[in-house]
């Protein structure tokens, strides 16, 4: 017997539909590309969405077509968008942090037949352009007088402004009436290993996904709140917040392509912002700003923090100087892209925070739709006793089944879980900590040890910027770890210094062979510490502990 309820398919366009109908003058701020702060409503965004969508139309788009992004967090973007997505074509972000051959690569793979770019891109478009062919046309996101401005007149030929796109069109545009499991977005995962792969999402995955966010123990959001969406939207759908803010008409502030200290705490203070998410370099740089001009954070209540494992630092920084909470989260473009948040449950928040800070270091626990479980290599599960270690599995209703194309064959289990590619465990209070990439976990005498975890006490030494910690081939020990530390600006350090440092904060045979200040910790499109490129500079590496093989 099924149900007898109304038949409402779940997609993304009801959600703006929602902010315009409901939240119509609640604000979208932007720091644009051209420079000045732009303000619009959810009202306008609508609108100017559905004139962008009739000018798709014009161009042929059809459902299942893909339509690429380009672009910083900006309105224009988000018009973009559900522009696209609203007639059911795919809205393909690309991410500007890629090199030149990947981003093609990325194109061509998809079939993109139109792009949405910022001026700020348009110099590798006119150099790229004839790598594409499968892009019909380019749209500009800006109007006709800057667009002149970037002469790109026959460079890059057939270009137009989107502002004189939505002048051209009008606003009555029918958007949905399509199934739910329509393809909505799609994103690349940043290529780590071989080619990235497509990670393609649906209407209703995106709308679920929606929907858990705003849990309390997830995101929490409300109309009362200003959330600045640093996260990119080309990073997984700038974690959802570009659907869960016009949910509940939150107002929202999008930082477009400045994304340095000093801007963050402008628009942090100018906006009244109350909610943020972004990973941990962003807020290494606010900090560093903050400490530098004694500046202070007057409305900011909360930061949902991931990426990348977030230092015991900078939490501490943000509750002992400015009264604000982090909350450690983890997911993947896999994922939609939230799987845990560190939110506490009663017994631990009942804790002091000192007692509450091994919880806060870990990525948390699963909401409803995600479930979680550790196996072994052979599949065997692990027991979530804290100390385990396992390869972390999820599934779920916004948890990616196959790759776009078909990409990398079969990715989920004989129980439909999709292994994540991290080692972590699970405590008996349900909060799961991620320990290592299973490509990067250093294996010593048969033992497994944590980079992630020295990286983390490591880089809450005073003098250390960043710390990033691999494994170097050792002739009894197969591998053991090598600490890399980029100091602060004018700061200087002995190695013993950190090894004191972390003596007693880990396992005495977890202590790095060697210490090794370095000028620059190289960074991935994702803002995570590029482990890949690290290991192939030290490669060959001697560690002093390294003598004559043992037979």
């Amino acid at each position: 017997m099924l149900g007898l309820m109304q038949d409402w398919p779940l997609t993304v366009d009801k959600i703006l539909d929602h902010a315009a109908d409901w939240h119509a003058n609640r604000e979208v701020v932007t720091r644009s590309v051209e420079g000045p702060i732009v303000r619009i409503t959810y009202g306008e965004i609508r609108d100017r969405a559905k004139r962008l969508s009739n000018a798709l139309l014009g161009f042929g788009v059809r459902p299942g077509d893909r339509v690429a992004t380009l672009a910083w967090n900006s309105a224009r973007h988000i018009e973009a968008w559900y522009a696209i997505m609203g007639i059911g074509a795919v809205c393909h972000t690309l991410n500007p942090r890629l090199f030149a051959d990947q981003l093609c690569y990325i194109i061509n793979h998809a079939q993109d037949r139109i792009i949405f770019t910022d001026l700020t891109f348009v110099p590798f478009l006119i150099e790229n352009r004839h790598r594409l062919p499968t892009v019909e046309r380019i749209i500009v996101l800006t109007d006709a007088d800057h667009l002149r401005t970037v002469a790109i007149e026959g460079a890059l030929e057939g270009a137009l402004a989107s502002e004189s796109l939505i002048d051209e069109n009008g606003g009555d545009c029918a958007w949905g009436g399509f199934n739910e499991q329509t393809a909505c977005g799609l994103c690349y995962t940043s290529g780590t290993t071989g080619h990235p792969k497509g990670v393609l999402y649906s209407h209703r995955s995106n709308f679920l996904h929606t929907l858990v966010t705003l849990q309390s123990d997830v995101m929490g959001l409300s109309v009362r709140d200003t959330v600045l969406a640093v996260v990119p939207m080309f990073h997984a759908n700038a974690w959802g917040l570009t659907f869960s803010c016009p949910a509940v008409g939150a107002k929202l502030v999008m930082p477009g392509p400045k994304m340095d200290g000093a801007s963050i705490h402008e628009l942090l203070e100018t906006e009244g912002v109350t909610f943020s998410a972004a990973v941990p370099t962003v807020w290494q740089m606010l900090l560093a700003h903050m400490r530098e001009t004694k500046a202070t954070l007057t409305t900011l209540k909360r930061v949902v923090i991931g990426g990348s494992a977030v230092p015991e630092a900078i939490i501490r920084a943000f509750h002992d100087d400015y009264g604000v909470e982090v909350v450690h989260a983890w997911g993947m473009t896999e994922t939609s892209p939230l799987g845990t948040l560190s939110t506490p449950t009663p017994e631990i928040a009942a804790l002091s925070f000192d007692e509450q800070m091994p919880y806060k270091l870990k990525q948390g626990r699963p909401p409803v739709g995600v479930q979680l479980k550790l196996t072994d290599d052979h599949g065997g599960l692990k027991p979530r006793d804290g100390t385990s270690f396992g390869r972390l599995k999820i599934r779920g209703p916004f948890i990616a089944g196959e790759y776009f194309k078909g990409e990398g064959g079969g990715i989920l289990d004989d129980d439909g879980y999709f292994d994540t590619g991290d080692v972590a465990t699970i405590d008996p209070v349900g909060y799961m900590q991620i320990t290592d990439r299973a490509k990067d976990v250093i294996k010593s005498g048969g033992e497994w040890i944590s980079s992630i975890e020295i990286e983390n006490i490591a880089a809450g030494h005073p003098k250390a910027f960043l710390a990033a910690v691999i494994g170097v081939t050792h002739p009894k020990w197969d591998e053991r770890p090598l600490l890399l530390v980029k100091l602060k600006d004018g700061e200087t350090a002995e190695p013993a210094e950190f090894l004191h440092f972390l003596d007693g904060k880990i396992a005495k045979w977890w202590m790095p062979d060697d210490v090794v200040f370095v000028d620059d910790i190289p960074l991935g499109a994702t803002g995570k510490i590029d482990k890949k490129l690290i290991r192939q500079r030290f490669e060959g590496y001697l560690l002093p502990t390294a003598t004559a093989r043992v037979i």
